[in-house]
């Protein structure tokens, strides 16, 4: 039985799915002066930063499922990943092989030359958000099985969070184990969201997910000591940062303590946020239930969304436009990711009742042999 839901976890969410549209399709379709030289490139780049928001939220959200045992977790996770090892091969093998090869650019940009197996083999192992959802839940599952005191997986966080760059980068040499390695220590653009130090903001939404739990779901008094944690978080993570911003921030997608605490001040201080704006615009049911459809969808349409951005390609370029053709590309991705995701439901609502019908149909006709 799935408990009730978080309408501040729900609008947070929402709206970090359509940040994520907007982030994908300035990074594949923007040119790099419109990334970097431009004031919509520089706004949307920053927004990129929230992607820690899916991370939090998905270890608060844990706590919600009745499935908390170790095989369940463990089934959810293994899910996970062939979903994102399923979605490299979507989002490049499938335009690799059949449309006629990925643009020359994108490839290049990796180092890579198009149609050949090292590049196959790259695409298909890049590590995503996905790989780091799956590698973490197998972590949670083992926490779990062993403990279920709230601190545990905060402590967890906090030590990978100070480990992070001193393990950066680490390999032990041997083919394979080092893709591993990679998985969990990257400093390199294989493996853009590595368990070092990334898994520490689930493991901490886990935390802050049992004591929301103990709290007796009381949100008022939840989301106000988290807006407390998230100020305390953003002092401590700033003065590191300034004592040493390359270690700490030169590499978003590698980052030391510093800016992986500074990051997840700002994601709690965004729930906070959240919770205030729920309440606000609580009479608006029309726009509400839109925020919550995208958040009860967030993985399909994550899925869908880099499908259709990365197969784009082959119609807008890659790295080609300037930011006012990027502004117009944004509601045309986003709507067509809506309006594949309906289909995609539409679909699957259409076997699962196929489903229940033919069950229902085999269980009458074995009644009908007994009588």
């Amino acid at each position: 039985m799935e408990k009730k839901r978080i309408a501040a976890i729900d609008f947070a969410r929402g709206i970090s799915v359509l940040l994520v549209i907007i982030v994908h399709t300035m990074l594949i379709y923007g040119s790099i002066q419109t990334q970097t030289q431009t004031l919509l490139g520089e706004i949307i780049l920053w927004m990129g930063r929230g992607t820690p928001m899916f991370l939090v939220i998905m270890g608060i959200s844990f706590n919600q499922s009745s499935r908390q045992h170790f095989s369940a977790i463990c089934k959810r996770a293994l899910i996970i990943l062939l979903i994102g090892y399923g979605l490299n091969i979507l989002k490049f093998w499938v335009p690799e092989y059949i449309f006629g090869g990925l643009p020359q650019r994108f490839v290049e940009a990796y180092g890579l030359i198009s149609q050949t197996l090292d590049s196959a083999l790259f695409f298909l192992c890049l590590g995503d958000i996905l790989q780091l959802a799956g590698i973490t839940l197998f972590i949670i599952a083992c926490i779990n099985h062993f403990s279920q005191n709230k601190w545990i997986p905060l402590i967890i966080g906090l030590i990978i969070i100070s480990l992070s760059k001193e393990m950066s980068g680490y390999r032990i040499g041997i083919a394979g184990i080092d893709y591993l390695c990679d998985l969990f220590f990257s400093n390199k653009f294989n493996v853009y969201f590595p368990v070092f130090p990334w898994s520490s903001f689930i493991l901490i939404g886990v935390f802050l997910g049992k004591w929301y739990k103990e709290l007796k779901e009381n949100e008022n008094t939840f989301f106000k000591k988290i807006a407390i944690q998230g100020i305390v978080f953003i002092l401590v993570g700033a003065i590191l940062i300034k004592i040493n911003p390359e270690y700490h921030f030169g590499d978003y997608y590698h980052l030391g303590p510093g800016g992986s605490i500074v990051l997840m001040g700002v994601m709690l201080l965004f729930l906070w946020i959240s919770n205030i704006l729920t309440i606000l615009i609580g009479e608006y049911k029309t726009l509400f239930k839109g925020i919550t459809y995208l958040s009860k969808n967030v993985t399909s349409l994550y899925v869908i969304q880099w499908i259709l951005i990365n197969w784009g390609m082959y119609v807008f370029g890659f790295w080609e436009h300037n930011q006012i053709t990027v502004a117009l590309l944004i509601p045309v991705m986003t709507l067509l990711t809506l309006m594949v995701n309906a289909a995609f439901l539409n679909c699957k609502n259409k076997l699962t009742n196929t489903k229940l019908l033919c069950f229902q149909k085999i269980k009458q006709s074995k009644a009908q042999l007994i009588e």
